[in-house]
């Protein structure tokens, strides 16, 4: 043999062995798919060696004796033609030994796959298989949102796809509820019925339980035993990490990323898409459509701000807008600019605001017809939506009133003073004679009964969540007027329902949410009568609420004893069929930002305003660092962007949480409940100031004046 022709052999002796020593050291895989998949940017970023094909037939003719293949759905969720698993792929597969990973194929030897995939919203991941170590066990869920699963039978399935009822486990099995196979062995390969290789783009949860699944799937098919995955990227995530030093300028900063949401949302309606708010917020049932593109005009709030995100997360990380336009939101709303706007000197944010609250109060129908009417019982009366003009939820009159006189204050204003005092004096005299007004009324209701049908009511209905900021409301103006039964009316509800606590109060979604919100209405009681008993009251709703907070500041949601307002969910297909809690039992580390955090932290400030209390203020620091710890970053998702969801579990440090409730699940948004009160409190706190010292200065005396003595005399 000639010295070329050895050293030509000798070179591809080496050239096969390196090849096979890659094949088998796990850092080279062999791959079909897309280069903008998530497991392939993972893996280049994790330093795998990545050898592209064009077609699965390609890849396994070029793998070596050995090697990890990926065959990967090209664009999921779109079934793929040429992603068809022949029996002569497997075979050739098989005498290579070949370690097969198949994701969402469209066709599979023995498996009878139809042509369309199943869309899924509420159902998640469930482990049905004792293998992916001890932090995955039988019967823990992932989320794999917006799901397509291609429904199959299989047998000994690793993960199914089921709607269950729990927070991170499925509380009741999967005896009575369908099940489609995710993730199980078929001839030797590891075969996936949908995406789950999109698991950033998808937003899949929690983080530390999709990893191990893919540390798992990775292990298997590469042989490589000690991955750790640590280059693994999130396209919404925590502002900081739970232990991270928070920067000097942390809060301030959490202000201007919230108050920036508002535009970045684009939830101000402009009259170029008025439209689609038209199209889709005139259900009033169910008021959801597309997110608004970033592509479109903001509004300048002269046609009111939209209300938010829905909770459920598509295939591709967006999430619906719910393109209600209620009164809370907008007063709540109009309050949150203000305060961004004085802190940050921007013109524009308080430009907003004062044409938010003209919407609500002058152009929108939601103080039209008999709530404009002064010989009407309904005056004054603010209506929840302009979708459902005549109905008045208390709770939600309250917060659009509370949320409108800290616009004025902020913006110096006195136009909307005597508007104010009718919409508190349209809710007082609709009041029983115990001072409570149940959850809802309606406007038809009382035109009919007349106003002597409610005053004369001996009503008591103690839920602090639909009663209590009325109370507060009632508070606020008696400090300005002196109007005794304003006072009166409210020590009497609020004696009341203390001396229910805990036992009989009607608790909904959590206890947490009715202590968070009773607060408000303790503290300022003391401010306008500081006794020993008022302040007591106070101390002990505050202590039954802080033991549940954690060292993080966040905190932790509670259910009630007994039954509460809403569906028990006593079997899986109770799952996402009412409104609901975030959690499945006490203990699970999950913090509500919708109904408890956002309340508690600006109560929370007006309690340590109101009494000096330093446990009170330290409660308040420890619990508005956790929420500008996990204030929603996303370079992505620019209308996700200084947001807060509703849930976030405190333990994982991550968006995770049982997403049961039918209209606000665990990845809501809302520019009123949620963002206001926050953006409002954390500018508040930046100030070292509260809302009765900066409210204290109204001038709304003088035009309250004539307004109670007309209205009180009908």
């Amino acid at each position: 043999m000639k010295i070329r022709q050895i050293k030509i052999f000798l070179w591809l002796c080496l050239l096969a062995a390196g090849l096979t020593a890659c094949a088998g050291n796990g850092k080279e895989i062999y791959f079909y798919g897309n280069e903008r998949n998530d497991l392939y940017r993972l893996l280049q970023r994790e330093g795998f060696t990545i050898r592209k094909y064009d077609t699965p037939e390609a890849v396994v003719k070029a793998a070596p004796k050995g090697a990890g293949v990926f065959i990967l759905a090209d664009n999921y969720p779109q079934t793929d033609p040429v992603n068809r698993i022949s029996p002569e792929l497997l075979d050739a597969a098989n005498k290579k030994s070949l370690k097969l990973y198949i994701e969402y194929p469209a066709a599979f030897p023995g498996l009878n796959i139809p042509a369309q995939p199943v869309e899924t919203h509420l159902e998640r991941g469930v482990i049905t298989a004792d293998v992916f170590g001890k932090e995955l066990a039988p019967m823990d869920l992932l989320g794999i949102q917006n799901c397509h699963v291609l429904p199959v039978d299989a047998k000994d399935p690793l993960i199914v796809l089921a709607k269950v009822v729990g927070f991170d486990k499925a509380e009741y099995g999967l005896a009575d509820t369908k099940t489609y196979p995710l993730l199980f062995e078929q001839d030797n390969a590891l075969v996936c019925m949908t995406g789950l290789s999109n698991f950033q783009t998808g937003r899949y949860g929690p983080q530390a339980a999709v990893k191990t699944v893919w540390k798992y799937i990775l292990s298997r098919i590469t042989g490589k035993k000690d991955i750790q995955l640590d280059k693994w990227e999130e396209d919404v995530r925590p502002m900081y990490g739970r232990n991270t030093p928070l920067p000097a300028d942390a809060r301030l900063n959490s202000i201007r990323k919230g108050a920036a949401w508002f535009e970045n949302g684009r939830f101000f309606i402009h009259p170029s898409w008025k439209q689609d708010w038209e199209k889709y917020g005139s259900n009033g049932l169910k008021p959801v459509g597309p997110p608004v593109s970033q592509d479109k005009p903001n509004g300048d709030g002269s046609l009111g701000i939209l209300e938010g995100h829905t909770s459920t997360i598509f295939y591709d990380g967006s999430q619906e807008y719910r393109y209600w336009m209620r009164a809370d939101v907008q007063g709540e709303a109009s309050m949150a600019l203000a305060a961004a706007g004085r802190l940050l000197s921007n013109k524009s944010y308080q430009q907003k605001a004062t044409n938010i609250i003209n919407y609500m109060f002058k152009t929108s129908n939601m103080r039209a017809g008999a709530k404009n009417d002064p010989a009407s019982p309904a005056y004054g009366l603010i209506g929840w939506a302009t979708t459902n003009a005549g109905t008045f939820y208390g709770d939600d009159n309250a917060r659009a009133i509370l949320g409108a006189i800290g616009a004025a204050s902020y913006l110096n204003s006195s136009e909307w003073d005597k508007a104010l005092t009718e919409a508190i004096i349209g809710n007082f005299r609709t009041t029983g004679k115990l001072g409570f007004r149940g959850e809802r009324l309606e406007e038809a209701d009382i035109i009919r009964n007349g106003l002597a049908f409610y005053q004369q009511r001996d009503l008591i209905h103690p839920s602090p969540h639909f009663e209590s900021w009325m109370w507060a409301c009632y508070l606020w103006l008696y400090d300005k007027t002196k109007y005794a039964p304003l006072l009166e009316k409210s020590k009497e509800a609020i004696r009341i329902t203390m001396e229910a606590y805990p036992d009989k109060w009607r608790w909904g979604s959590s206890m947490q949410t009715q202590r968070a919100r009773m607060i408000l209405p303790l503290a300022w009681l003391v401010r306008v009568e500081d006794t020993e008993q008022h302040r007591q009251w106070l101390d002990k709703m505050v202590n039954e609420i802080l033991q549940y907070q954690d060292e993080s500041g966040a905190i932790r949601e509670e259910l009630g004893k007994g039954k509460g307002m809403f569906k028990e969910l006593k079997k899986n297909e109770d799952y996402g069929s009412d409104e609901g809690s975030l959690i499945f039992r006490n203990g699970e580390k999950v913090a509500c930002m919708l109904y408890t955090c956002n309340f508690a932290v600006f109560s929370l400030n007006e309690a340590a305003g109101a009494t000096g209390n330093q446990k009170y203020r330290d409660a308040v620091s420890k619990l508005s660092d956790f929420l500008t710890r996990i204030q929603v970053q996303s370079e992505k998702h620019k209308d996700l962007d200084g947001a807060w969801f509703r849930g976030f579990d405190f333990g994982r440090w991550d968006y995770w949480a049982s997403n049961s409730d039918a209209g606000w699940g665990a990845w809501c948004t809302l520019t009123g409940w949620i963002q206001s009160w926050i953006v409002t409190t954390q500018a508040q706190i930046q100030q070292r100031e509260n809302f009765w010292e900066l409210t204290k200065n109204s001038a709304i005396a003088k035009p309250a004046g004539p307004v109670i003595e007309s209205m009180m005399r009908k």
